[in-house]
C-alpha cells in the first residue's frame, strides 16, 4: 500500500491507500520537539499492516520550524572578498516606510562567522583572481575553534561558473569530512547576490536538523521490517528521496503545505475544474494558492516572516505561491487596546489546545466558537467536552466586554476569522487580476469546509468542493504527487538577438541532468516529463513574467509566440503592456516529473438514502438569518450520490465538519466529494 504522512502545527494526519483504491485516513497529535514520534503514533492508530507499506511520502515542518524558531546550526558563511556583509546590507527597500526606528532582520549567520577569501569571476565567470587555498584552510581553523556546524559557501557570479565553490568545498571536506557543507551553486543557479547567499546560508542552517530528522524516520521506519520506497514532499510540489533531500533540505521549507495544493489540482483534473483556489485551514494557519488553467504557479520569489513590517528573509528555490495567514482552528480570539475583537495569529495549538480540549487552555479559540454555535458536536471530540466552560470563558473573556451572550461573542469571532480568511482569498486572486467568481473553491484541512461556503458567497464563488480525506487532504495531495525537480539558470539574452542553438544546447544540458538525477531516484528515462518556462521582461525592466515554451528545437513561429504570450501575462499581472519595447529572457527553467505509479480512484457505488445519513436534528447558531435554527446532521460516509441537501444543514465526517447555510445546496459526486452550489450570482 502506499501511505503518506503529514506534520502540522496541531495534528498529524495520515492517508493510505490499497491496491483495491480503497482509502483510509488517521490523525493523532504533533509531538515537538520529537516530529517522528507523532508520525509513528499515526501509523499505529491506522492499525496498517506495516509490513505491506510500499510506498511512504512524508510532509514536514522541521525546516521551516528550525528557521523560524531559530533552532538550526550554528553556520559560518565563507564568500568573496568585500562581500561580507551582504547579509547585512541586504535590500534597500523598506516596508515600514514611515518606522524611523525600523531596522533590517538580523543575518542568521553573526559577523564574525562570516569569512572572506580572496577569488574574483566576472558577471562571464571567467577568473580575474584565482581562488587562495591556504584562507580556506585558516577559516577552517577558525571555524573548529568556534564550534560551526554547517558553512555556506557563497562566491559572486558562482551561479555563471561554480569552480571555485567546487574547490573550496573540496577544500573543507578533506580538512573536515564530518561538518555540513553548502554551496550556492547546488540550491540555486540564479543570479541576485543577497538571495542566493541567504539561500545558501539558510541551507546550511537547516542540514543538520534536517539530516538528524530524516534519519531518525528512516531508522523508525525501518523497525517495521518494510523495505519501503521513502519520499519526501518538495515545496515545489513534487517528491523527492530520502537522501537527495538531505543535500538541499531547504526545497523542504513548506514541505506539508504545498502537497494539498497539489492535490487540488489533480482532483481538479479528475472532477474538470480547471480553474481553482485551494484552501487549507489547518489547526495554526490558513493557507490558499491560485490554480489556472490545472497548472499550480512556482515561483523562486519566496520569503520567510515578510509582512507590511518586516523584509523577511528570501529564499531562491521554487515554492508553490502561496499565501498563508495565522487563523486557524486554535486562533485565539483577544482583545486589542482599543477593545476591538481579533482572531489569531497567536494560537493554542497542540498544548494547551482550545478550551473545548480539557487539557489546560484558558483563552477562546475559533474551534471554542464553532463549538458554542452548534457547528461542531461535543460527541465528536475526542476528549470530554466541559461546554459550560467553553461558553464562560468566551463570556468572561469577549462577551462581557461587548454586553451581548456568550453566543453573539462567539459568532462574531467566526465572522472575524472568516474575514482574516477573506483577505487571504482575495490577496491571492483579485490582487494578482483574476477574478474570483471564475474559479471553484477546493477547502481542505480540518477547518476549511466549516468556513469556505460562507467565504465563498461572500466573493460570489458559484461552487465550492469539499474532496475526499478533507481533512488530511494535504497528506491525499502526497499520494498523488510525481517526482519533481526545478533547474532553474540566469540566462540573459535579448530575443531579437537569440541563437536558437545556443538556447537549445542550454535546454538539453539541463535536461541530461535532469535524467541523471532521476536514474538515482531510480526512474527510468521513459518515465520523465519536462515542461519548459523561460523568465522574461521588457528591455530596462527589474522583474520578471514566468512564460511557458514550446519543447523541441524552436521555429522563428514559435518565438513569435512566445514573445506574445509574453505580452499577454505582462499584462494580465501589471494591467499594460509594451509591444514596441524589445524583450529579453532572464532565466530558463525546467521542471522535470519523474512519473510514479499511483492510485487508481475509485467511483462510488451507494445504496443508501438520505434518512440513513441523518444522524441528529440540532440547533445551530446562524447569522443570516440571525439566531438559532434547527438543522439537519447527516454522516458524510453514509451520503448518497447525487442527491440534494437544502441548507441550513451540517454534514459531519472524521476530524472535519461542513456548514451549508440557508439557500446552499449540497450533493455528493461519483467520487465522495462534496459540491456546494453557494447560491451567489
Amino acid at each position: 500500500m502506499r501511505v503518506a504522512t503529514d506534520i502540522g502545527g496541531t495534528f498529524t494526519d495520515l492517508v493510505y491507500v490499497d491496491d483495491n483504491g480503497q482509502i483510509e485516513v488517521a490523525k493523532s497529535h504533533t509531538t515537538p520537539p520529537n516530529f517522528e514520534k507523532g508520525v509513528i503514533d499515526v501509523i499505529d492508530k491506522s492499525n496498517i499492516d506495516k509490513k505491506e507499506i510500499f510506498t511512504f511520502i512524508h510532509g514536514t515542518t522541521v525546516i521551516i520550524n528550525a528557521l523560524t524558531e531559530r533552532k538550526g546550526a550554528k553556520t559560518g558563511l565563507i564568500t568573496t572578498k568585500g562581500f561580507r556583509d551582504v547579509l547585512e546590507i541586504a535590500r534597500g527597500n523598506r516596508p515600514d516606510l514611515f518606522n524611523i526606528r525600523y531596522k533590517k532582520p538580523e543575518p542568521f549567520i553573526e559577523r564574525h562567522l562570516r569569512k572572506e577569501v580572496n577569488e574574483r569571476l566576472n558577471y562571464k565567470g571567467e577568473v580575474l583572481t584565482p581562488l587562495d587555498d591556504e584562507q580556506i584552510k585558516e577559516i577552517v581553523e577558525y571555524f573548529k575553534k568556534e564550534k560551526v556546524e554547517a558553512i555556506a559557501v557563497a562566491y559572486l557570479h558562482s551561479y555563471v561558473n561554480p569552480d571555485h565553490e567546487k574547490q573550496t568545498v573540496q577544500i573543507i571536506k578533506e580538512l573536515w569530512p564530518e561538518v555540513a557543507v553548502s554551496a550556492s551553486y547546488e540550491v540555486t543557479k540564479e543570479w541576485r547576490e543577497y538571495e542566493r547567499t541567504n539561500t545558501a546560508a539558510l541551507n546550511a542552517y537547516v542540514q543538520p536538523a534536517a539530516a538528524t530528522y530524516v534519519n531518525k524516520l528512516y531508522n523508525e521506519l525501518t523497525k517495521f521490517n518494510t523495505n519501503s520506497n521513502n519520499f519526501i514532499m518538495q515545496s515545489n510540489g513534487g517528491t523527492t528521496t530520502f537522501e537527495e533531500s538531505k543535500k538541499v533540505p531547504i526545497n523542504m521549507v513548506e514541505s506539508g503545505p504545498v502537497a494539498g495544493i497539489y492535490g487540488a489540482a489533480v482532483l481538479g483534473e479528475l472532477i474538470n475544474e480547471k480553474n481553482i483556489i485551494a484552501f487549507d485551514i489547518g489547526g495554526t494557519t490558513a493557507k490558499c494558492s491560485l490554480i489556472e488553467n490545472g497548472e499550480v504557479k512556482v515561483s523562486t520569489d519566496y520569503y520567510i516572516e515578510r509582512n507590511d513590517r518586516n523584509a523577511g528573509y528570501p529564499i531562491k528555490t521554487p515554492v508553490v505561491d502561496i499565501v498563508e495567514i495565522g487563523n486557524g482552528g486554535g486562533s485565539i480570539a483577544w482583545l486589542d487596546e482599543a477593545g476591538s475583537l481579533k482572531v489569531g495569529p497567536e494560537s493554542a495549538g497542540a498544548v494547551p489546545g482550545p478550551v473545548s480540549y480539557g487539557l489546560g487552555g484558558t483563552e477562546p479559540t475559533t474551534t471554542d466558537a464553532n463549538l458554542l454555535t452548534g457547528r461542531l458536536s461535543a460527541k465528536n471530540f475526542d476528549y470530554d467536552v466541559d461546554l459550560n466552560l467553553v461558553k464562560d470563558v468566551i463570556q468572561d473573556k469577549i462577551a462581557n466586554y461587548f454586553e451581548m451572550t456568550a453566543e453573539e461573542a462567539a459568532l462574531g469571532i467566526i465572522r472575524i476569522a472568516n474575514s482574516n480568511m477573506l483577505n487571504a482569498l482575495k490577496l491571492i486572486s483579485i490582487r494578482k487580476g483574476h477574478n474570483p467568481q471564475d474559479f471553484t473553491l477546493v477547502a481542505f484541512g480540518g477547518g476549511g469546509s466549516m468556513h469556505a461556503p460562507a467565504l465563498a458567497k461572500e466573493l460570489g464563488m458559484k461552487k465550492v468542493v469539499i474532496p475526499i480525506a478533507s481533512p488530511v487532504f494535504s497528506a491525499w495531495g502526497m499520494l498523488m504527487s510525481d517526482l519533481r525537480h526545478d533547474y532553474i539558470k540566469t540566462y540573459i539574452k535579448r530575443m531579437n538577438d537569440l541563437d536558437q542553438n545556443e538556447i537549445m544546447a542550454q535546454w538539453e544540458t539541463i535536461e541530461s541532468e535532469a535524467y541523471e538525477q532521476f536514474a538515482n531516484e531510480g526512474i527510468k528515462q521513459d518515465d520523465v516529463v519536462f515542461n519548459r518556462f523561460a523568465d522574461m521582461r521588457y528591455l530596462g525592466q527589474e522583474h520578471t513574467v514566468k512564460v511557458p515554451v514550446p519543447a523541441g528545437n524552436w521555429t522563428n513561429e514559435q518565438m513569435h509566440t512566445v514573445v506574445q504570450t509574453f505580452h499577454q501575462l505582462h499584462e494580465q499581472n501589471y494591467t499594460f503592456r509594451l509591444e514596441d519595447t524589445e524583450t529579453e529572457i532572464v532565466n530558463i527553467h525546467v521542471t522535470a516529473f519523474g512519473k510514479v505509479h499511483k492510485p487508481i480512484i475509485q467511483k462510488l457505488e451507494s445504496n443508501v438514502t438520505l434518512e440513513d445519513a441523518k444522524i441528529e436534528t440540532r440547533n445551530v447558531y446562524f447569522e443570516d438569518p440571525k439566531g438559532w435554527m434547527q438543522t439537519d446532521v447527516y454522516k458524510r460516509e453514509l451520503l448518497p450520490v447525487n442527491e440534494p441537501i437544502h441548507g441550513p444543514a451540517i454534514v459531519e465526517e472524521k476530524a472535519a465538519v461542513t456548514v451549508i447555510y440557508q439557500g446552499q445546496t449540497l450533493m455528493v459526486d461519483d467520487y465522495g466529494n462534496l459540491i456546494i452550489e453557494t447560491g451567489a450570482r
